[in-house]
């Protein structure tokens, strides 16, 4: 089972952890609201959607019968994840299971009494989703996958794999990722000890990708930032940083 699958699955059936006793009990249909930050073809996607579903069949709680899962997909900007955000709301769910800090954002926003359970989210604390971690408050919880400090193994892996390279560009999206400073300052401090000039690369759009990897040759690498931009369109990162023959993480 893939990292992420097993971490949605555990995100979907925590949040329904109290209500397993009553699911044999009542016939009364429950509703998930379900804000995903990848288009709803994604291979990965559909993975989380039939892990979730039998991690919820196994409590009790099976689609169709007693439960109903409403989608919303490609929520990569808050924006986009707003306007889903006011459309599952609307279908008054009993909870939501939402991906990425685009999708908490338009939920927070969006309402401050449904219960909202995230995954694939880096620092909520400091993105002021939840309190603490030891203790969430509010109506908001779930599962951080990533620190700040994991930047520095980022740059330290890339010159594992790469020793020659002497110029490297940390590619994020401003809108998806506003902790990206937090990972670039972990990166910046690894890079003197690694013999390495690094560089800030905000892409606020796909048309921004092709100019930074450019401009990076012959010697340049590349990390690109684990965020809902990245993810969404990680297949034309990968060919850009093959076509410029850039190593990258």
């Amino acid at each position: 089972m893939k990292r992420r699958d097993f971490i949605a699955l555990i995100g979907g059936a925590t949040a329904f952890v109290p209500l397993a006793a009553r699911a044999q009990q009542s016939d009364r249909m429950r509703r998930i609201g379900w804000l995903d930050l990848v288009p709803e073809s994604d291979p990965g996607a559909q993975a989380r959607v039939t892990i979730v579903q039998q991690g919820l069949a196994k409590l009790g709680w099976t689609v169709g019968r007693n439960l109903a899962i409403d989608y919303r997909w490609g929520a990569s900007d808050v924006e986009r994840g707003r306007r889903a955000a006011a459309e599952l709301i609307a279908l008054v769910p009993d909870m939501i299971l939402c991906g990425g800090s685009p999708a908490v954002q338009a939920l927070q926003q969006s309402s401050s009494t449904v219960p909202v359970v995230f995954v694939l989210v880096a620092e909520p604390v400091a993105q002021g989703f939840v309190q603490s971690l030891a203790r969430p408050g509010g109506h908001i919880t779930g599962f951080s996958y990533l620190e700040p400090t994991v930047g520095a193994k980022w740059l330290e892996l890339l010159k594992q794999i790469a020793p020659r390279i002497r110029r490297v560009a940390y590619v994020f999206s401003p809108t998806a990722s506003p902790y990206a400073p937090l990972f670039y300052k972990s990166i910046e401090g690894a890079a003197a000890t690694l013999g390495v000039e690094t560089i800030t690369a905000p892409a606020r759009e796909l048309a921004d990708m092709e100019p930074i990897l450019a401009g990076l040759e012959p010697d340049g690498g590349v990390i690109f930032n684990a965020d809902a931009f990245i993810l969404t369109n990680r297949k034309l990162a990968i060919d850009l940083a093959a076509r410029h023959r850039l190593p990258a993480i």
